[in-house]
């Protein structure tokens, strides 16, 4: 079966090694709010202020100094997660394609009804905290339900 949107096998080992160290990274920032000033640098901002609607000097499209080391993790999570999860297996046949449909369908169902209950029960900068979480949770929740699924089958064939 030709999957055209799946990448050749050889980068899921690449993908593991960039999604634990930006796991790694973001669990250690979040855990101590330690931002190092070696990684502070300019970049292009595209909204500068602290809402769209006040009306500060602020502006669109500024140059400001950042630390960049949670865009760096949350980037290696990203990128990490799509290489993992949208990789070919070694053997890439009809149930390996429905397995992952399954799971990918699943792991959007389960992220929407934690964003609905957080909707309803988290507020204020909690409520900020739970959305940065959810962008990545659809990922995570695919990769370790595939992973489990195809795991599983293994087990019962042997």
């Amino acid at each position: 079966m030709r999957n055209h949107f799946l990448l050749p096998h050889k980068y899921k080992a690449f993908g593991w090694v960039l999604l634990i160290i930006g796991l790694i990274s973001g669990i250690l920032l979040y855990a101590t709010d330690f931002e190092p000033d070696m990684l502070k640098t300019s970049v292009l901002s595209i909204y500068n202020g602290d809402s769209l609607f006040s009306g500060t000097d602020k502006g669109w499209f500024k140059i400001i100094e950042n630390g960049i080391i949670d865009e760096l993790s949350a980037l290696a999570i990203i990128i990490g997660g799509l290489l993992v999860g949208f990789t070919r297996e070694k053997v890439e046949d009809e149930f390996i394609y429905q397995l992952r449909t399954e799971s990918l369908v699943w792991a959007i169902i389960v992220n929407y009804i934690i964003l609905a209950l957080a909707v309803i029960f988290v507020y204020d900068m909690v409520f900020f905290n739970v959305m940065i979480f959810n962008m990545f949770t659809p990922l995570f929740i695919f990769i370790i339900r595939f992973n489990f699924l195809k795991l599983k089958s293994n087990s019962h064939d042997e």
